[in-house]
């Protein structure tokens, strides 16, 4: 997309490339599969610094006017990115939305998820139920507080998911061990406002409790394995005597995305007239069902609805998000000349 915005509008990109891509994956990281749960939240909170970062150094350069836009989960970063951003500037996120719950818990990606081992760990360690989740704060309709309606919808769902039954066996490596160690995720929410601090405090909160009993989200207790004993039964009959042990890791982990992920958790962009959202109509990967809008969180943002689904949108529409693209920086021109 970059070369022909040279051509059609003379705009140059500077391309930052996501912590746990490319070259700066890890070495045991398989492709893209990230192996913990809160490598997302990591993932977040550098690329808020370092896109900060670049601003500034873009910004003391004399480069005007500057935008944040991306496709995808870069949507959504360039999303977090701007959220922390103190001046106005164009947003333009392409095939994202407000939270990554919905996109790890019911939408496409789910499937990569190893949930056999999440469950696992959310059984044997007591954390999670009896102190994380009172740390969790929710963000409207699509949060933790809606378990009654996943319930309700539990066998859609695990249909979508391919979990029921004798098919809820590992599926792939994505967030396959429930996250890094407890510190992993600190430091996620940067912003300078007071909403920021809150939010990050409730982060560094969540993930400190964890620490704090000598227990890191990506294994069990020191000593207890997969075949070591729970309350006088092993660990490998946990689906016996915990029926709903499948509806209630999905929750939680909806509950913990929505608290680290969810865009009503972080400042409002200073000007949301300069964002220009597209969002695909049949979009499988990002479910917007039951979730707040962007328009909700941030009012006066514009969404542009376009045909087709996450992967045909990626491909042959590309000509749409850049005529966005244009558009937020000519809104942004005629708004303010002089910044």
């Amino acid at each position: 997309m970059a070369r022909p915005m040279i051509k059609e509008a003379g705009m140059a990109s500077l391309l930052l490339e996501n912590p746990y891509y490319g070259y700066r994956k890890p070495k045991d990281q398989l492709r893209s599969s990230l192996k913990n749960v809160s490598d997302l939240f990591v993932m977040g909170g550098a690329l808020i610094l370092e896109s900060t970062v670049l601003l500034r150094w873009l910004d003391r350069g004399g480069y005007w006017p500057l935008g944040m836009t991306g496709i995808s989960m870069g949507g959504y970063m360039a999303s977090l990115a701007v959220t922390n951003w103190p001046k106005p500037i164009p947003l333009i996120p392409c095939l994202s939305w407000s939270t990554a719950s919905s996109v790890f818990t019911t939408g496409v990606l789910s499937k990569a998820v190893n949930w056999t081992e999440l469950e696992r760990q959310y059984a044997i360690n007591s954390v999670y139920e009896e102190e994380i989740i009172n740390l969790l704060e929710y963000c409207g309709a699509d949060s933790f507080k809606m378990a009654p309606h996943l319930e309700k919808n539990m066998d859609s769902i695990e249909h979508l998911l391919g979990l029921s039954g004798a098919n809820r066996g590992p599926v792939g490596q994505y967030s396959s061990k429930g996250g890094g160690k407890a510190e992993a995720g600190r430091g996620l929410l940067i912003g300078g406002s007071p909403e920021g601090a809150r939010a990050g405090d409730r982060v560094d909160h969540l993930l400190s409790s964890v620490n704090s009993i000598g227990t890191n989200l990506n294994s069990p207790p020191r000593g207890l394995h997969a075949n070591s004993t729970l309350h006088g039964k092993t660990s490998d009959s946990v689906k016996c005597f915990r029926p709903s042990l499948h509806r209630e890791s999905i929750s939680f982990m909806k509950g913990v995305m929505d608290e680290c992920t969810h865009m009503a958790n972080f400042s409002v962009p200073v000007d949301t007239s300069l964002i220009i959202v597209v969002q695909a109509k049949e979009d499988a990967y990002i479910p917007r069902t039951g979730v707040l809008s962007l328009q909700e969180i941030w009012p006066g943002c514009e969404i542009r609805y376009l045909n087709g689904g996450h992967i045909s949108a990626y491909l042959f529409k590309q000509n749409v998000f850049r005529r966005a693209i244009y558009d937020a920086f000519n809104r942004f021109c005629l708004k303010y000349p002089n910044v």
